[in-house]
This record gives C-alpha cells, sequence and structure tokens, in this order.
C-alpha cells in the first residue's frame, strides 16, 4: 500500500493554526470536509475526538496519527497537517507533535483501515522522512517528500 493512494495533493495542510489537541482535530476534520464531498466537518470532528479520548493517537517522535470511520466515505481518506511549533498531544514520548496524518475509513473497512496505519507508523517512523517535512517549505513539497519516499518502497 503506498501513501500516496490514499492522499491527495489538496490534502496537504502545511500550517495548522490551532494551538491544542481539540483545536487540532477540529481544524483537520474542517479541511478535509471542505475539501471532500462527502466528509462532513462536524461529523469527523466528533469520531476524532472520541476516538482521541480512549487513547492518544499520538505515536512519539512528534507524530500522530488521529482516525475514525465514517458511513459516508466509500475509500480511505488521508489529511497531512503541520504545526510548526509543535504542540502537546498527549504523546506516548511526552514531546511535541508536529505532524498529523489523518486517516478517515468506511465503517466496512477493517483489513484496509489497519494496513494503511501501520503503513503510515512504520513510515514515519524514518526520522530523516520526518526531518524533510519539518522543512519543507509548503504543502506542495511535503507532498513530494511523501511521493518520493514512498517510491522507496
Amino acid at each position: 500500500m503506498k501513501i500516496v493512494d490514499l492522499i491527495k495533493r489538496e490534502m496537504v495542510v502545511p500550517a495548522l493554526k490551532a494551538t491544542d489537541k481539540r483545536g487540532i482535530l477540529e481544524e483537520l476534520a474542517a479541511y478535509m470536509g471542505g475539501h471532500h464531498p462527502r466528509i462532513d466537518r462536524a461529523t469527523l470532528a466528533r469520531v476524532l475526538i472520541e476516538r482521541e479520548a480512549l487513547a492518544s493517537t499520538a505515536i512519539g517522535e512528534g507524530v500522530a496519527i488521529p482516525h475514525g470511520k465514517l458511513a459516508t466515505v466509500g475509500e480511505i481518506v488521508a489529511c497531512l497537517g503541520r504545526v510548526p511549533g509543535g504542540i502537546e498531544f498527549d504523546s506516548m514520548d511526552g514531546q511535541p507533535t508536529y505532524l498529523f496524518f489523518v486517516l478517515v475509513a468506511p465503517e466496512s473497512s477493517t483489513g484496509a483501515h489497519l494496513k494503511a496505519l501501520a503503513r503510515i507508523s512504520r513510515v514515519f517512523k524514518d526520522p530523516e522522512f520526518r526531518r524533510r517535512l519539518l522543512a519543507a517549505p509548503d504543502g506542495e513539497a511535503m507532498y513530494s517528500v511523501v511521493a518520493d519516499e514512498d517510491a522507496k518502497y
């Protein structure tokens, strides 16, 4: 599974403005809802916030993978966001979180959803990949970093 199969160029947000966990989830949900006709921003925000209440999706090393399921989407939809200064996101390592990769899967999805989570988690563990994403000047450059990394596999 390739990450570029999940995320479109327009689904990269290089400078999220929110300063707390709830705000980031709401901002990402609003962005996705504004760029995907089958995603309702309020519903997605609720789903992401409810999932986050179960356990933090911040996997450490400056990365979080918020995820949830919606009945309205027919395939996995993804969005990559960045907070240049980082925020507190209840990360496993206690460090600020800078990169957010949101996955929204159909309610009926199981295998594909889990494969996508595993792939993203594996790629984001690479410190050089994270460094390049953080250094990218804009969303287009961030997308190119993802595409370049995908080409290695």
